[in-house]
């Protein structure tokens, strides 16, 4: 899937054809949700997987972003596709509320099997989107630009971006991350415990379910980047009978 769903994501607008009806969004999971999901959630994998990853992100957030460039390609490719991982994506208003907001609402405007393929480019994008939106004709040409790769008119588009019932939806994501009490982006959870960032003598580690995380008898650092996260998701995937792939050796 990673090649195929990147791949679409960096379509040039010059190929998009497609005309498609701005609906609601929708997820690209593979079946059924898991019990940590609730109505609504978007998600990638299997329902079967025996971890599932919660991710609350902004496509405003520049940490958000450096995640999804940096460290998101290796998860999905070595958990996600394997099966033994199902990530879930909720939507948070951080960072620049209103940039962010109107990229959500653009997302949830594709077709339910562009979701991601949206919330890629809006990443991609991001400093982009920012320096757009400091000049005197702001953002929206940007937004645009990523419509026009999964086939919007400009019609859709504009359709899209000022409709009340769309911005109410996202802003009703952020209010329940809230009350879910995520403070900060990007904040995931996974199997139902908030991986935190906790001092723990003298050093910023991950605590998980109440307690310092403990991988092979030590503490994790609380590090975003593709190795501590690898060895993260071994962990919780070893802890939870999943089979390790070729690429992912099982831990000792």
């Amino acid at each position: 899937m990673t090649i195929t769903r990147r791949a679409l994501a960096l379509t040039s607008i010059a190929t998009a054809a497609l005309l498609v009806a701005c609906g609601g969004g929708g997820s690209s999971s593979s079946g059924g949700g898991t019990q940590f999901e609730r109505e609504g959630d978007r998600a990638l994998g299997s329902a079967s997987a025996p971890v599932t990853v919660i991710e609350y992100a902004s496509t405003s957030c520049p940490h958000c972003a450096e995640f999804h460039e940096d460290v998101f390609p290796a998860i999905e490719a070595r958990y996600i596709d394997t099966g033994q991982v199902r990530f879930v994506f909720r939507e948070m208003l951080t960072g620049e509320p209103r940039l962010a907001q109107a990229g959500f609402m653009l997302a949830r405007c594709a077709p339910e099997d562009r979701y991601f393929d949206v919330i890629d480019l809006l990443f991609q994008q991001q400093q982009s989107i920012f320096q757009a939106a400091g000049s005197p004709t702001g953002a929206r040409n940007e937004f645009w630009n990523i419509a026009q790769t999964v086939g919007m008119t400009r019609d859709q588009f504009n359709d899209c971006i000022t409709n009340a019932e769309l911005r109410d939806a996202v802003n009703d994501a952020h209010n329940q991350a809230i009350e879910d009490e995520i403070d900060g982006t990007p904040r995931f959870v996974i199997n139902g415990h908030i991986l935190d960032a906790e001092r723990s003598g003298g050093q910023l580690v991950y605590h998980w379910n109440d307690a310092p995380l403990m991988i092979n008898g030590e503490t994790v650092p609380a590090t975003v980047d593709e190795d501590t996260f690898i060895r993260i998701f071994d962990h919780f995937v070893a802890e939870n009978g999943g089979a390790p792939t070729a690429d992912t050796p099982a831990e000792d």
